[in-house]
């Protein structure tokens, strides 16, 4: 008996449930009700009608995923026969790259001296660094370079069979993706020795091959200055400046980096990071 009148009493509620919606639908579509003619209620005085637009010296990313516009899908990535030495001359540009990372010992050093001069730069990155330091990758996320891919585990690409070149650029676009939020779209051959199929597949997987115009050889530890006054005789407008941050003691370059930037940029060079539009 009292199995049937839990029944009944679940079987009214949900009748008085069913009315109640249906009212509150036919209140909503009746005309002259409900909030779809309501004006919508004025801003706070004194409020800002709308977010201030970012000033050109705020590199900060918005979100990656989730707002704005859809992204465009790109053209067809060309097979080069070389890669790109410099980005065009568009006055006195400079970009600066850094190869082998992320390490934790040193790319937070560099990461924080790009933050205080307000640029961006470009991290050509390994794969199995990534995979272990991908708070680094969120970072240089955050703070808008650019993360390039240099293959998984550093090896010399023309000593490689096709379908290995492909693995080790591969997993590291999925790496770069999984922590930074986007695939590269630029990608770096260990020791600068490039093949016809680190081309090609490069091409396949949507990225440009670059090279670079000023190799500051920090890697041989020739010291702060040497480096700081490598990359100061060879500044010139498009140039692309190779230093390290990882694979090594890359203290030099770090202690260089804080040298020659504010140098750069009181001698009136922008440092930026290179767009495919330019190619």
């Amino acid at each position: 008996m009292q199995k049937d009148q839990l029944l009944t009493r679940r079987r009214a509620l949900l009748a008085g449930a069913v009315t109640l919606g249906a009212a509150g639908m036919a209140a909503a579509l009746a005309p002259g009700t409900g909030n779809r003619g309501a004006p919508a209620s004025p801003p706070a005085a004194g409020a800002p009608a709308a977010r201030r637009p970012l000033r050109p010296s705020e590199y900060r990313l918005r979100p990656l995923t989730g707002y704005g516009p859809p992204r465009t899908v790109p053209g067809r990535t060309p097979v080069r026969e070389e890669p790109l030495l410099k980005v065009p001359d568009n006055g006195r540009t400079v970009v600066l790259t850094f190869d082998d990372g992320p390490d934790p010992r040193y790319t937070p050093d560099i990461l924080d001296t790009l933050a205080r001069h307000e640029v961006r730069a470009m991290f050509f990155v390994c794969g199995e660094m990534a995979h272990y330091n991908p708070d680094l990758l969120a970072r240089m996320a955050d703070e808008g370079h650019v993360v390039g891919n240099h293959t998984w585990s550093h090896p010399l690409l023309t000593s490689l069979r096709r379908r290995t070149i492909r693995s080790e650029m591969e997993r590291t676009s999925d790496v770069v993706e999984r922590h930074h939020g986007t695939r590269p779209e630029w990608f770096r051959a260990p020791y600068g020795a490039w093949n016809r199929a680190a081309f090609e597949l490069g091409a396949e997987l949507g990225m440009e091959p670059l090279a670079w115009t000023v190799d500051t050889l920090d890697w041989t530890e020739p010291g702060t200055r040497t480096i700081v006054g490598r990359v100061e005789d060879g500044a010139a407008p498009g140039v692309v400046v190779l230093s390290h941050d990882a694979g090594g003691d890359r203290s030099q370059s770090v202690k260089a980096l804080r040298s020659y930037l504010p140098h750069l940029l009181d001698s009136g060079y922008h440092v930026t990071v290179p767009r495919r539009e330019y190619v």
